[in-house]
Formats: structure tokens, C-alpha cells, sequence
């Protein structure tokens, strides 16, 4: 954890630094708000701890760690206007605080600056390019599956899966991987180090799906519930469709039709639990922490120096928000 907290701070200090212009001051307000507004930092911290295991310092890839958060807030700034998400980190959201258009264009520009920041790597720009291009076509055909699976009646756990690899996993296989890259690592490392971030970023997305409904609103720093309100298929619903009785599934479609949302949200926990679903979707979070580390043990580095990419994970799928 304290090399964690030291690569956090780091990172809070030189994002503070980013020299946003001051003109037109609605495109680049919102994105000082929002870089500000904190978060856990983990897919640079991923970026900087994979190029450490292969034998580079964390500052030598700076600009691609800083390259993959701006491109991530990005896509959360228009997540949340395309969730109607009021909250994000425990403050208001930019489409709420400003609009749906600034929110728009200001989300577009720091995915643009997202690409300045990797062009300053100086080395390998074509390599990370390459994994940087396809994780983010990637990223967005991930979030237009979630958005189809609102109006579909017909998900199953595998497509989910899929949808959430492609939407939150693989930018954390593309982090570890930019920071291999920069470090030489060998293409079987890559391929690993890539699997490992995948793997933990299918159990941590899993973790996020069990927190929406059953986190601490104080801590979670997001909505609680959010998802039963939109009537999204997350894993924990798909996984009462399979384990629930008939007379169970039948009350799950009809707690879905409430209109008063407190008491959707309150009434379709109660059903879960009595279900058993947390205790199903932590043992789907255990499967994917599973296999990360068995993707990370194939890589010839010693233990000393994984320790720390454990350590997040263990500190991701036991994180309360």
C-alpha cells in the first residue's frame, strides 16, 4: 500500500501541473474540475508499476501514465452524461454542473489531449499507438454493448462479460502493457503482464457492479443503486435470472417496473440477498483474481517485484468505493 499511496501522490502532483489554457473557459474549466476531483489513479499506477517490474523508474513513463487517466475521465465525463449519472466521487457530475454540451466538447478535448500527452513519451510512440488505438475502439464498442443491453431482453452472463472486458478491462491490460512496452519488456510479457491487468480489471469491474447496490453511500462516492434505477442487466441481476425461482424472477420483473426508486432500489436488494447473489458474485470476483495470478506468475521477474502489482490488486477487489 505505501508504494501505492506514493505513486497516487505523485500523480495528483503532476496532473495539478497540467497547463490547461485559460480560453474558452467552458471547454477547459470542467476538465480542471474534474482532474480534481481525485479517484483511485489506478491505471496509471499500473502503467508506472509494470514499467518498474521490467526495470524502468516510474517517472520514465509518465507521459503514457498520464495518457491513459486522461483518456479514462474522458470516457467517464461521457459515461455519466449518457448514464444521466448525477454524482461522480461524491460531487456533482460536469453535464450537471455545467450541461450536456459542455460536458460533450470537454470531454472530447481531453481525449484529444489524452494522445498529446502520449506523443511526449518521446520512445516507442508507435508501439503504444497501436495498443492505444485498439483499446480505445474498444473501450466504446464495450460501452454501446452496455447501452444495447438496457433494451434488450436477452443477455446472457457470458455477453456481459464481454461487454465489460471490452469497456473497463482492457484499458487496464492497455496500461500494464504501455508501461512493459516502454521498459522492453519481451512480447510474452507483454501478452502476460496484458492478461493479468484484463483479469483484475474483469473482477474490479464485477466488485463495482456488488458496490452500486450494496456499498456505503458514504464511501462509494457514486449513487448507490444507480444501476437497479437504470435498469441495467449487470452481472448480479443476469445471476438472479439463473439462480432465482421462477416465483423470484417473476418478482424481479416486476420490482423493475417501480416507479419510486428508493424502494425499487431497497426491494430488488432484499431479493437479491435472499437469492444468495453476493456471495455468487464474489466468488465470479475470486475466479478472475484467480487467474490474473496465475497470468503473472508466468512472468520471469521475482516475487519482490510483483509484490506490489498484488498488493493493488488485493487492495482493488477489498476497496469499498
Amino acid at each position: 500500500m505505501e508504494n501505492i499511496q506514493k505513486w497516487s501522490a505523485y500523480l495528483e502532483g503532476e496532473i495539478k501541473k497540467i497547463d490547461w489554457p485559460l480560453a474558452p473557459h467552458k471547454l477547459y474549466e470542467p476538465l480542471r474540475y474534474f482532474m480534481t476531483l481525485g479517484g483511485k489513479r489506478m491505471r496509471p499506477i499500473l502503467t508506472i508499476m509494470s514499467a518498474e517490474l521490467f526495470g524502468k523508474s516510474g517517472e520514465d513513463v509518465l507521459p503514457s501514465a498520464l495518457a491513459v487517466e486522461l483518456f479514462h475521465n474522458f470516457t467517464l465525463i461521457h459515461d455519466d452524461i449518457m448514464d444521466d449519472a448525477p454524482v461522480r466521487r461524491g460531487k456533482t457530475t460536469v453535464h450537471e454542473k455545467w450541461d450536456n454540451n459542455v460536458g460533450i466538447l470537454s470531454g472530447d478535448a481531453l481525449m484529444i489531449w489524452s494522445y498529446k500527452k502520449l506523443v511526449e513519451q518521446g520512445s516507442h510512440v508507435d508501439e503504444l499507438m497501436n495498443i492505444f488505438n485498439k483499446t480505445a475502439i474498444e473501450v466504446c464498442e464495450g460501452q454501446q454493448m452496455d447501452m444495447d443491453f438496457e433494451t434488450s431482453d436477452e443477455v446472457q452472463i457470458d455477453e456481459y462479460l464481454e461487454m465489460i472486458r471490452l469497456k473497463t478491462s482492457v484499458l487496464l491490460g492497455c496500461a500494464l502493457q504501455m508501461g512493459a512496452i516502454v521498459a522492453n519488456a519481451s512480447k510474452e510479457d507483454q501478452e502476460a503482464i496484458y492478461n493479468f491487468g484484463q483479469e483484475v480489471g474483469l473482477a474490479f469491474q464485477i466488485k463495482d457492479d456488488y458496490l452500486d447496490l450494496y456499498g456505503d453511500p458514504e464511501k462509494f462516492g457514486k449513487q448507490v443503486g444507480g444501476d437497479v434505477m437504470a435498469n441495467k442487466k449487470t452481472l448480479l441481476h443476469l445471476l438472479a435470472l439463473k439462480h432465482g425461482t421462477d416465483s423470484q424472477v417473476k418478482k424481479l420483473a416486476e420490482l423493475m417496473l417501480l416507479k419510486n426508486q428508493e424502494e425499487k432500489v431497497e426491494q430488488v436488494r432484499n431479493l437479491f440477498t435472499e437469492i444468495g447473489i453476493p456471495a455468487l458474485a464474489k466468488a465470479e470476483i475470486n475466479k478472475h483474481d484467480k487467474i490474473a495470478r496465475e497470468a503473472l506468475a508466468k512472468i520471469a521477474r521475482p516475487d519482490a517485484a510483483k509484490k506490489p502489482l498484488l498488493d493493488l490488486s488485493d487492495y482493488l477487489l477489498h476497496r469499498e468505493n
